[in-house]
């Protein structure tokens, strides 16, 4: 039959199988064999289980004499977007900035699982306490070079909330590269800052720390669930600078130069972060994509109004 009138759930099965035996080293094929065939009798196929078998072992034999019989495209953009699981589109644009060898390492990059990382509260403890802490329970944390508070958690720690100091308010999760931004905006005691897309608010509460909680903050964003995150945060960490404002930071008048610094952490595609959310590369669009970029620039212009002048 073809493809279209074949059964769904046979061809997951056959998708998966093909999968391990194509891309997984850590299960044997014979494993990778036994299970599909399994897995088409416990999901009603079992008329249909020696077909699985059968091609599944054609697939290695085939692999052994003439090499790998799954062809990717000629096309050198969709060939990475198949090998690397990417959509067209998306390995298109990195093909246009970096060249198909930058891509590639682009592609595995984002494949790779993410470290989890720390931002240490230094109104609270110091991070050398707190890897002292960490070592004492067994944790073997890492400071992260040129990231002042920055700590670096091995895998496999388990929950984060389990951890030494996570209820005191030591320290809380950011991911590094994140935790340069209140370093460049350098907020300074006492000045009002705006952070004008707050939620979830990890940057609104470094900026309170690099502020030495003294000063206002303004965290500012439309949506009040995820601003609830925040609050949560704010208790933990024992901060008392921040005020939360609710509503679309385009409508909020009452900022008009007011701000020493603003800081826009703007809605955006995610395709910089795919390591940590995966599978935002299948539900982002280029059309979502350029809308983003007309609400990025129509934010830049009305949060651009409360900065103070020298702000």
């Amino acid at each position: 039959k073809p493809a279209a009138q074949q059964p769904p759930n046979l061809r997951l099965i056959l998708h998966l199988g093909l999968y391990q035996l194509r891309y997984l080293s850590h299960i044997p094929p014979a494993a990778a064999v036994d299970t599909s065939v399994e897995l088409a009798k416990q999901n009603g196929l079992g008329g249909l289980s020696g077909f699985v078998n059968g091609l599944l072992r054609r697939y290695l034999r085939q692999q052994e004499t003439e090499g790998d019989p799954l062809k990717l495209p000629s096309d050198p953009v969709q060939a990475l977007a198949v090998s690397q699981s990417f959509p067209d589109w998306i390995v298109q644009v990195w093909v246009d900035q970096w060249g198909l060898e930058g891509a590639a390492q682009l592609c595995v990059w984002m494949n790779q699982s993410p470290h989890i990382d720390l931002r240490v509260n230094p109104l609270v403890t110091s991070r050398a306490h707190v890897v002292a802490a960490m070592q004492a329970a067994g944790i073997a944390v890492q400071p992260i070079a040129g990231i002042p508070q920055g700590l670096r958690l091995p895998t496999g720690v388990g929950a984060v909330q389990h951890l030494p100091g996570f209820v005191e308010g030591w320290w809380t999760v950011q991911d590094a590269s994140a935790q340069l931004v209140g370093h460049l905006l350098d907020p300074q005691p006492g000045e009002t800052v705006i952070d004008a897309c707050a939620a979830p608010g990890g940057k609104t509460m470094h900026l309170a720390e690099l502020m030495g909680d003294r000063g206002t903050i303004w965290a500012c964003d439309r949506s009040p669930n995820r601003l609830k995150k925040l609050e949560e945060n704010i208790r933990r960490l024992h901060l008392h600078s921040i005020h939360i404002q609710i509503g679309d930071s385009r409508d909020l008048t009452q900022f008009v130069g007011k701000a020493d610094r603003v800081l826009v952490d703007a809605p955006c595609s995610g395709l910089g972060t795919l390591h940590r959310h995966a599978d935002a590369r299948w539900r982002q669009t280029p059309e979502n994509v350029r809308e983003l970029a007309h609400l990025q620039t129509e934010l830049l212009d009305r949060v651009a109004a409360w900065v103070k002048p020298h702000g």
